[in-house]
This record gives structure tokens, C-alpha cells and sequence, in this order.
């Protein structure tokens, strides 16, 4: 018994729910059926009937409409075509067309309310990530009993107990336990990751196969899932430059559209002698045909529905802006590591003065593990793979920031870094490294300098691979006319290896992090307009400085926070994607302009001419405005 009144409960509150957020389509059809009601007692000749159910008709269907064009009149004191619409309305009704006044009504918020159902809809692929967020996580304490706590609470090294099925709480590292997860909210990837000791796990992502132990590495407000919501918000509210124009202008041209009624209700009668319920007549006519509501309706449902189609794709965007503008973006310019490389580098060649490369080895070794630079990582790894174990003690070290590294070992000075460490330290390196360090720099790989007491030991080469879908994206933009580039802090025989094999335009080399700005300068002094792709701290001032600013979904949080879009699950393709969606979506608003403009001057033309009737007009220009919502919805599903 208790159980069939919580399902009549959970029922009644959905269906509640359900009339609440499509009132307002209810209200416009709930309004046509009074214009029919009233319609037949006017056939049947029942005068009073009709007249009550028309006025129903009128204050039922345009409740909504009306509300909205008079709260805008008094808090914002603007006029909209809402106030045409009921000028339009009242007017049809004092000269006794009712019948038409109230089509009029109910075509009006009909297509008012499909387009807020259309906006609610393309909104919905936006809005239910910040139903995802999880609001509570199991907190392991130290004698393993858990405790159930709100996200908010949680902090960084605290660990979490995730169970089958359930989402994760926070960003982290699993500590113990084997499972995939489901992280399609995350990056678009419909097919769950397998993941294990060690592997991220990211807030919002749901765990599917095993329970797992997960060691907080975010606080919730700094998890991927929270900037993705901000993203979203951002996104939501954010207009285009073309809708904030629409806008603007709407206040003036409802005005300019009054103004020339009011002239038309004045100057006919007495300057031409027309019958003044004619005159009358055209002007509500003109009202109607000269409302701007498939202009007004042109962008946002269209632009909404790409944004939409992004996030389903793993593509966030800041705002419709940035969007609307990245088909028209004639150079792109791209970060290296991490970017266009797999930012894994390994080394490939170790050369050393004395042929003595294991002992060499052992020290950089053991410098190099003080560092998390991906290079140093690559020769810690590289020492790894041939069993090198070093037992030699870094007694202190010092980062130096383009350059390389300083640390001191058994009182020795050692230096490792690149050329312009060498030049900074004025190092001379031995003739016969030269043609040796010319032929790998020739292949692409970057040089990295050994100095001990202030002589040059050593060189290692380290190459890092270039992304497969990284060669298929530059070809893609170059096909496109768009100029592709490279800003790099590798030399000038390096980059020019790398742009070569990944197909890029151009290249900017030996440019330390601070520089990249001011290239991105130049290249907008040169180009008019620049898209920067990275993932890393450094790229960010740059992607602020761009007009669009891409950061990779696996980046540094500053790059994401900097950037206008955000590719989820770091896919270079999606790039090539989100131009093709933008070149959509700029043609669906060019279609939808031009076709709701056209059909402005149409009726206008046609009502002057005393070859349209009030009806025609409403069908005509309020059909226009539910055509072009519905050109707008197809960006949903491309």
C-alpha cells in the first residue's frame, strides 16, 4: 500500500514537473482551442458566447507573450515585438475583427513557445552535466571505517571508496582496486576505460566494473567536472555579437514601425480621403508583417543547438562567439609537446666525451629525478629500460627556466639543459660533437647538453613522436586555406624537421615561454586573427593574448580556465570538427537572415498593395519565425 502512494507520488510530482515547464506551450494551444470554440458559437450565431471565448482567447494565448512585452516596456523600458504584437491584437479587436486578432494571438505564442521549447531543448545536453555533479563521496578514515560525507568536504590526499555504479566524487588516483569507467560526460568517449593502480580518474565519470580506492588529488570546486559547469554557464549566457546587435536594434525599429502606423492611421484619411477602418485595418496589418521575430529568432536557436552539438562531442565553448568565429580563423597556431607531439619524448642517441656513457648516465640520473619535465623523465625512463641504478646524492639543484637545470653531486657542478644554457655558461662544445649534433637536429630531435665543472660531457637526443591525428588535422586546415604554425622553444633545424613531417606552414623556434605572446602578436599584426592550441601553463598567456584560445581537455588548469574551448579528451580531430560545425552554423544563420528579411519586405510589399489580409500576414511572418527556429534545431543532429 505505501509503496503505490510513493509511485502515484513520484508520478504526480512528474507530471506537476512536466505542465510546469511547458506552460507556456499549453497556454498557446489551450488559446487556438478557444479560437475554435469561438468560431463555431460564432457560426452557430451565439454573439455573446463568442465574444467571451475570444477574449478568453486573447488573455489566455498571449499571457505569456503579453507579460514579457510589458515587463520589458516598465523594468527595462525598452519596446520588443511582443508590444507590436498586442498593439496588433487590440487594434483587430476595435475595428471587430476579432476573429483575426485572436489567429493572430494564437500564432504568436505558439511560435514563441515552440521557440522556448526549442531553446530548452538544445539546451538539455548543457544543463544535465550540472546534474551529474555528485554530491556525496564514501571517506575512508584511517581505521578503514567509511564515513559519508558532502563533495564539498572533501580534501586533497583524503581517500574515497568508489562502488559499482557509482559516479566519482572528485578528481584522484586510484590507490587499489581494477575497473572501467564510463567517462563519456567527461570527454564524449562512449566506450568505458579501463583503469588501475596509478590511472586518473576524473569527478562526474561513473564506475562501472569493480569497487576502487581513490586518493583525491582536486578540491571539488578545482575538478575538471566544475570548470567543465562553468564552461556551460559561461556558454548559456553568453551571446554572439550578432544577436547582441539584433537586440540593440530592436528597441529602435519597433519604434521606427510605430511611428510609421501612427502616420499611416493620420496622413491617408485626411491628405487621400481613404476610409479610415481601411486605413485602419493596413496599419494592423503592417504591425504584424513588419514585426521582427524570425530576425530575433534566427541565432540563438541555432547557435545554441551547435554549442549543444559540441558537448555531446566532447567540445566545450566559453560562449557562441567563439564559434561563430573559428570558420572564419585564417592562421592557427600550435604549442609542441603535448600538442602536436604525444608529449612522451624518449631518448634515441647518447654520445659522451669520454665513450663513458653509463657512468654519464647515472649522474643525470639522479639529477633528473628531482624533476617532473617531461625530457627529464624521458632519461629517467630511458635509465629504467636499461637498468641503470644510481646511488650518487644531489646535494642541491636549481631550475633554470628555459634554459635547463644547475645541481651539485660529490661538490661537481653539473649543468643539463639546452644551447642556451651553453651560452649562458659560455661552454664551448668539441669540434667533433658539431657534425654529429647537425645530423640529429637535421632528424628532428632535441639536443640535450651534459656539463660538469663547466665543460661539455655529454649529449643526449630525445625525439618525441608526433600525433597520427595531429599530420590529418594540419592537412585538413591547409586544405581550408588556413595557415598553420609552430611556436616552439626547440632550435631552428628542429622545427624545421618536426613542421615538415606534420605538414605545418610555418614555424616559430627558439621562443621561450615569455616570447610566446608577443609572437601571437605579431602573428595578429600579420594575419588580422590567430587560434592558439596548448596545454600547459605556458601556453596560457598566449591563448589569452589569441581571438580563440583551444586548450587540450588533458592540459593544466590554467590552461583550461585561459582558454575559449576545450577539447574534452585532448582529440585533435575535434578541431577539424568544430570548423566544419562552425562553418554550419554560420550558414544556417546567413540562411535564416536572409529568408526572414525577405519575408518582412514580402508582406510589407503585399499590404501595401491592399493584397494581404490580416491572417495571411500572421500565417506568413509568424510561419517564417517557427521555419527558421526549426533550420536552427537541424544543428542539433548534424
Amino acid at each position: 500500500m505505501e509503496m503505490s502512494k510513493n509511485y502515484k507520488t513520484v508520478h504526480t510530482h512528474r507530471f506537476i514537473q512536466l505542465l510546469s515547464t511547458h506552460r507556456e506551450l499549453i497556454f498557446s494551444i489551450l488559446g487556438g482551442l478557444l479560437v475554435v470554440a469561438a468560431y463555431i458559437s460564432e457560426s452557430s450565431h451565439i454573439g455573446f458566447l463568442s465574444a467571451v471565448l475570444y477574449i478568453a482567447a486573447y488573455m489566455i494565448g498571449g499571457y505569456y507573450k503579453a507579460k514579457e512585452g510589458i515587463q520589458d516596456l516598465i523594468y527595462d523600458r525598452s519596446l520588443n515585438v511582443e508590444i507590436l504584437m498586442i498593439i496588433a491584437a487590440i487594434g483587430a479587436a476595435s475595428i471587430g475583427y476579432w476573429q483575426e486578432g485572436a489567429i493572430l494571438i494564437f500564432i504568436f505564442s505558439l511560435s514563441g513557445a515552440l521557440e522556448t521549447y526549442s531553446l530548452q531543448k538544445s539546451e538539455k545536453d548543457l544543463s544535465k552535466l550540472v546534474e551529474l555533479a555528485p554530491v556525496e563521496a564514501h571517506l575512508l578514515n584511517d581505521d578503514e571505517s567509511i564515513t559519508t560525507v558532502p563533495v564539498n568536504q572533501l580534501n586533497i590526499g583524503d581517500r574515497i571508496l568508489i562502488r559499482n555504479g557509482e559516479r566519482t566524487p572528485a578528481d584522484g588516483k586510484v590507490l587499489n582496486g581494477v575497473t572501467a569507467i564510463d567517462e563519456s560526460a567527461i570527454t564524449g568517449e562512449s566506450l568505458p576505460v579501463d583503469k588501475q593502480r596509478g590511472d586518473d580518474v576524473f569527478n562526474g565519470t561513473i564506475n562501472g566494473s569493480g569497487s576502487i580506492v581513490v586518493e583525491v588529488t582536486k578540491k571539488n570546486e578545482d575538478s575538471l567536472f566544475q570548470k567543465m559547469i562553468q564552461l556551460v554557464e559561461d556558454a548559456k549566457n553568453n551571446r554572439p555579437p550578432s544577436q547582441q546587435l539584433i537586440e540593440k536594434i530592436e528597441g529602435p525599429y519597433v519604434i521606427t514601425v510605430l511611428a510609421v502606423v501612427a502616420l499611416m492611421l493620420v496622413i491617408p484619411p485626411f491628405a487621400f480621403s481613404w476610409n479610415f477602418d481601411e486605413t485602419f485595418y493596413r496599419a494592423m496589418v503592417l504591425l504584424v508583417v513588419a514585426s521582427p521575430c524570425a530576425v530575433v529568432a534566427s541565432i540563438m536557436p541555432a547557435l545554441l543547438s551547435a554549442i549543444s552539438n559540441g558537448a555531446r562531442n566532447g567540445v566545450l565553448l566559453k560562449g557562441g562567439h567563439d564559434l561563430e568565429q573559428l570558420s572564419k580563423m585564417k592562421t592557427i597556431a600550435f604549442d609542441k609537446t603535448g600538442t602536436i607531439t604525444k608529449g612522451q619524448p624518449e631518448v634515441t642517441d647518447v654520445y659522451t666525451v669520454k665513450q663513458d656513457d653509463e657512468e654519464v648516465l647515472k649522474h643525470l640520473i639522479a639529477i633528473e629525478q628531482q624533476s617532473s619535465h617531461p625530457l627529464a623523465q624521458a632519461i629517467v625512463d630511458y635509465g629504467k629500460s636499461h637498468d641503470l641504478k644510481t646511488d650518487h646524492k644531489v646535494t642541491s639543484i636549481e631550475d633554470i627556466p628555459g634554459h635547463g637545470v644547475k645541481a651539485i653531486i660529490d661538490q661537481d657542478t653539473w649543468y643539463v639543459g639546452n644551447q642556451r644554457l651553453l651560452d649562458s655558461q659560455s661552454v664551448q662544445i668539441p669540434e667533433h660533437f658539431h657534425k654529429q649534433r647537425g645530423m640529429l637536429q637535421d632528424e628532428g630531435k632535441t639536443i640535450i647538453y651534459t656539463v660538469k665543472n663547466n665543460v661539455l660531457i655529454g649529449m643526449l637526443a630525445v625525439k618525441d613522436q608526433i600525433r597520427p591525428e595531429a599530420k590529418q588535422l594540419i592537412e585538413t586546415l591547409n586544405n581550408r586555406g588556413v595557415k598553420t604554425i609552430i611556436i616552439t622553444g626547440d632550435n631552428e633545424k628542429t622545427a624545421t624537421a618536426i613542421s615538415h613531417e606534420a605538414g605545418l606552414t610555418e614555424w616559430i623556434s627558439e621562443c621561450l615561454p615569455e616570447q610566446k605572446v608577443h609572437e601571437i602578436e605579431k602573428l595578429k599584426d600579420k594575419y588580422g586573427s590567430v587560434t592558439m592550441v596548448g596545454d600547459g601553463v605556458n601556453d596560457a598567456p598566449a591563448m589569452a593574448k589569441s581571438d580563440i584560445g583551444i586548450a587540450m581537455g588533458n592540459g593544466t588548469d590554467v590552461a583550461i580556465e585561459t582558454s575559449d574551448m576545450v577539447l574534452m579528451n585532448s582529440e585533435l580531430e575535434k578541431i577539424s570538427q568544430s570548423f566544419k560545425l562552425s562553418t554550419r552554423l554560420n550558414r544556417i544563420i546567413k540562411q535564416n537572415l536572409i529568408f526572414s528579411i525577405a519575408v518582412i519586405i514580402l508582406l510589407i510589399a503585399a499590404n501595401f498593395s491592399q493584397n494581404l489580409t490580416l491572417p495571411i500576414g500572421v500565417v506568413g511572418h509568424e510561419g517564417s519565425t517557427i521555419l527558421v527556429i526549426l533550420n536552427g534545431l537541424r544543428l542539433l543532429k548534424e
